[in-house]
């Protein structure tokens, strides 16, 4: 069983599709290893996002990301990455695939509603970003 971290991020709770996107992610047969609502801090975001730290867009993510509450989630399942990343769809929702999370939910590139791991390493550093492990179940 692999992991993989999901955020659901301020965009869509502020638009209320919490229930909408874990019914989505459920519906293709992930598993939800832990969860909870909560505020990014600028500490987690520097973590988080420490690759983007000195672009020119990284002060408006973390702007972004850290003003409103997120839902940060461990999903589990058999090529929980990758398929994940494809039930999320392209990050602009203007190209992301019918019936993808982004194209149903997200407004624009960067509020895109939704964050999932790339890879296999970066799931084990964003989940403990945001889990310890006794709080995942799966």
């Amino acid at each position: 069983m692999e992991r993989t971290l999901v955020l659901i991020k301020p965009d869509a709770i502020a638009n209320n599709h919490i229930g909408d996107i874990i019914k989505h992610y459920e519906g293709k047969g992930f598993k939800i290893a832990a969860m909870k609502l909560m505020k990014m801090t600028k500490e987690i975001a520097a973590k988080h996002y420490a690759e983007h730290i000195g672009k020119p867009f990284y002060n408006d993510l973390v702007e972004f990301m850290t003003a409103d509450p997120l839902v940060a989630m461990v999903l589990t399942g058999e090529n929980v990455i990758a398929r994940v990343r494809e039930v999320n769809g392209a990050t602009n929702p203007e190209k992301a695939a019918e019936g993808t999370i982004r194209k149903l939910y997200a407004d624009s590139v960067t509020k895109n509603a939704v964050h999932a791991s790339d890879s296999p390493e970066n799931a084990k550093r964003e989940i403990s970003i945001f889990f310890s492990e006794i709080e995942i179940v799966g």
